[in-house]
């Protein structure tokens, strides 16, 4: 089988009618390689967009169209297109002829060519994608994930044809069961020969076995392979140890089709007396939610932004990750078992009952079992996945009948994979929130008549109630029972009850709020039958608007509370922001799972200070690690500092602040109020008495521009990138963090700029403009190869230095 990157030579235009086409030039459309987003190109606005939700983008149709030429030996060949999503609603045409369709925007599919192809002749191949009130985030718009052409021999693998699991593993040996599923679309009897070969990371060769298989015109079947391993090596978060398994047809001297995919060898084990076992040791899931969008690269989900990501999750102690709320890329999954991060893979975000008015829940009853089979057919075959989530919040999930369709997803995913485990992301108000919503907007409108000052608390004490209600407990019941694992969103009251209540039952806080962490993980980890914690969210995302803000409640515009107004762009809500910068929740979250021992000084915003600070829910405080303010000295300022320490001393210029607790029984946070001064600010840890460790924070002098890359060498693969992070920071490395300047960026040679942003939450700037304004001191610049050689990367600011960074671009061997 010939598998080729589809992704070069595009061209993109907004879609119009045919007769606008008859009666107006026809706009040739910009040159783009994919993955890409069309989203990014329209012009976000107050007005003309989709509101808060998308981040105030509007919607839009677009269409994407592309030549082929197909030689013609092809005529006897099955060739096919392979699109790893489209958002959304994809028409694919062929030659001008309808040749497929795909409404889901996240799970992946086939089209079949040959029917419309002329053979000797360059064919047309064209794309259409809409996104218009379907999604309670950014979505993007087009095709955001890679594609293949696939080129077959008559007798050839099916798609996605050949599953990989290791049914029986022990310290001794390892069985890896190879099922190649093989078609044949010739006229006539064939055998063949089914080659199967395991190697190991080196290359050598550790299984192999070669089977006849014949098969009749017009059928299928399966040719099931048992290899064993002796002396093998588990795949673990910790040990992420891949093997490579191929797979041949050889019919006498000539392959007809082949195909390869890493694959881990690793047990899983499930109850609630051990929790979730991986190769026999209990695991504890320290999970981030994520969306699909990368940023500033929106929904294009190249390769190297999916695999970044999962690196710098993992180093901020994450072990898992939630594919919030759709099936997650393959790229995504491919970094994942490469760099050993857990994944729960989720389907949908709504069932038939709808979140936005023209969203999925008009296509779920005919199309929910071909994308839960898109979904699975991408995953299993993955050792990173773990866990299937068949929806998110579906209000369904608190009725007879939502139970049943629940039964209906799960045993179909059991059906499809019976080697993982399938949970439901259960929201215990919506669940109920027919019979209750009277009586909660009821309680709701009487807090306001009390003050919006007190409102986050009151409904938060309201949700908890609620949460932990008899009625919830009835109504959810059959739900959770459909599934392997009680997914609970924003339900950490109901841990220790659900132990008395359901002995058998498994729990998973599929997604819990960040402020509460110091609370909920003790509870992950003290009680056997609940398996993890699932923040909301990991890494900060485009739309959902302001849901972390902090707000002033002496701010008139914000007093009412409700969304932020545009230009506001982002959550806000991430652990790590959007440009990959780790915001001060995330150092907090891993110094509560225990894997930082160094305190972490957190500074608030001092032209903030003596204002009553209104914080959303999912907001963290409004703080940076930094100590270069453009305040006047002897400003007022309010500190905490971030420890396992039993207490910690904060010295201003190495006079003593104070000493405070910290520690578990204290939240691990030490709080100081003191005056600014420029210099050093230091955080001293003690346990026993005695210092643990200490951290610092210095002001900066005068800033100059830092230019640093992730990497320096890059492969000539549309599926690359460099990162390139632009700071402002002092000649001893301190960062201005509070004196933000417009940046320019030229790119020169074997690359573009693909992308230019910023972390600010509120902005009218694109990510596809040369200019940026900093925030907090960053900017981040993403650069794409176009082929090999060098590429420049030039910075400039206004009254400071350039700076160039040299990268050079390989040429690609793979």
């Amino acid at each position: 089988m010939a598998r080729i990157s589809f992704n070069a030579d595009w061209t993109v235009k907004p879609k119009v009618s045919s007769f606008s086409d008859l009666v107006a030039a026809d706009a040739a459309g910009q040159a783009v390689v994919l993955p890409h987003d069309a989203m990014q190109s329209l012009k976000r606005s107050a007005t003309d967009s989709e509101g808060p939700s998308t981040g105030y983008h509007p919607g839009g149709v677009v269409e994407y169209n592309k030549t082929l030429f197909v030689p013609e030996e092809w005529r006897h060949k099955r060739v096919a297109i392979e699109f790893e999503a489209v958002y959304r609603d994809a028409m694919v045409f062929v030659n001008g002829s309808f040749a497929g369709q795909r409404r889901n925007g996240y799970t992946g599919f086939r089209v079949p060519l040959d029917a419309y192809l002329h053979y000797g002749q360059t064919n047309t191949i064209r794309v259409e994608a809409r996104a218009h009130q379907d999604s309670r985030w950014y979505s993007g718009l087009g095709i955001h994930r890679d594609t293949y052409l696939h080129v077959l021999d008559l007798v050839h693998l099916a798609p996605d044809g050949v599953l990989v699991t290791t049914p029986d593993v022990d310290d001794e040996r390892a069985v890896v069961e190879v099922a190649a599923t093989i078609q044949n679309e010739g006229l006539t009897t064939r055998t063949v020969a089914v080659q199967v070969e395991l190697r190991d990371q080196q290359g050598a060769l550790v299984a192999n076995e070669a089977t006849p298989v014949t098969i009749t015109p017009g059928t299928t079947t399966v040719s099931r392979n048992r290899l064993y391993v002796a002396g093998h090596r588990r795949w673990s978060v910790d040990d992420p140890y891949l093997y490579q398994a191929t797979i041949r047809l050889q019919d006498g001297d000539v392959e007809s089709d082949s195909a390869s995919l890493n694959i881990g060898i690793r047990t899983l084990q499930l109850d609630p007396m051990h929790g979730l076992r991986i190769n026999g040791q209990a695991v504890k899931l320290r999970g981030a939610c994520i969306h699909h969008d990368n940023g500033p690269l929106g929904a294009a989900a190249i390769a190297r932004a999916e695999e970044r990501r999962i690196e710098i999750l993992k180093a901020a102690g994450f072990n898992a990750i939630r594919s919030s709320h759709n099936p997650a890329s393959p790229a995504l999954l491919e970094a994942c078992d490469r760099l050993g991060m857990l994944v729960l893979d989720e389907a949908f975000d709504m069932w038939l009952e709808a979140m936005k008015p023209f969203d999925y829940s008009l296509d779920f009853p005919e199309w929910w079992e071909r994308d839960i089979e898109a979904m699975v057919a991408k995953s299993r075959n993955h050792p990173s996945v773990i866990m299937y989530s068949i929806g998110n919040e579906v209000p369904e999930a608190g009725s007879g009948h939502g139970g049943a369709w629940g039964r209906r997803l799960a045993e179909k995913v059991h059906s499809l994979d019976g080697t993982r485990f399938v949970t439901n992301a259960i929201s215990s108000f919506w669940a109920v929130s027919a019979e209750i919503l009277d009586d909660f907007k009821q309680e709701v409108s009487a807090l306001h008549a009390r003050g919006v000052n007190d409102v986050m608390t009151a409904m938060s004490d309201i949700f908890d109630r609620i949460t932990t209600s008899d009625l919830v407990t009835e109504r959810t019941a059959e739900s959770h029972a459909a599934v392997d694992v009680a997914g609970l969103n924003y339900a950490e009251q109901r841990y220790v009850s659900d132990r008395q209540r359901f002995p058998n039952r498994v729990v998973l806080g599929t997604e819990t709020n960040p402020r509460n962490i110091a609370r909920i993980w003790p509870l992950v980890e003290e009680l056997p039958h609940v398996i993890g914690d699932f923040t909301w969210t990991g890494w900060d995302y485009l739309g959902e608007v302001g849901l972390g803000r902090t707000d002033y409640a002496d701010d008139p515009a914000r007093s009412g509370g409700g969304d932020p107004d545009y230009p506001w762009l982002l959550a806000w809500c991430g652990d790590i922001d959007i440009t990959g910068h780790r915001r001060p929740a995330s150092y907090y979250r891993e110094i509560v799972f225990g894997l930082r021992h160094e305190p972490y000084i957190a500074v608030f915003r001092p032209q903030h200070h003596g204002r009553r600070r209104l914080e959303m829910q999912w907001a963290w405080t409004d703080t940076v690690a930094g100590w270069s303010w453009n305040v006047a000295p002897g400003a007022p300022v309010e500190v905490e500092v971030y420890s396992d320490a039993d207490e910690v001393e904060l010295l201003l210029n190495g006079t003593a602040v104070g000493r405070a607790p910290a520690g578990r029984h204290h939240e691990y946070r030490a709080r100081f109020d003191l005056r600014y001064h420029p210099g050093e600010l230091t955080a001293v840890a003690y346990s026993a008495g005695r210092e643990q460790s200490r951290v610092r924070l210095r002001t900066a002098a005068e800033p100059r521009l830092s230019v640093e890359t992730d990497r320096h060498l890059l492969r000539a693969d549309h599926r690359d990138l460099a990162y390139v992070t632009i700071e402002l920071r002092d000649a001893d490395g301190n960062l201005a963090h509070d004196d933000d300047r417009q940046v320019a960026v030229q790119v020169s040679g074997a690359g573009v700029l693909q992308a230019l942003g910023s972390a600010r939450p509120m902005t009218e700037e694109g990510f596809d403009a040369t200019r940026r304004t900093t925030f907090d001191g960053r900017a981040l610049a993403v650069i794409r190869p176009t082929g090999p050689g060098p590429i420049h990367v030039r910075v400039t600011s206004d009254g400071l230095a350039p700076v160039t960074v040299e990268l050079k671009v390989a040429a690609d061997e793979g």
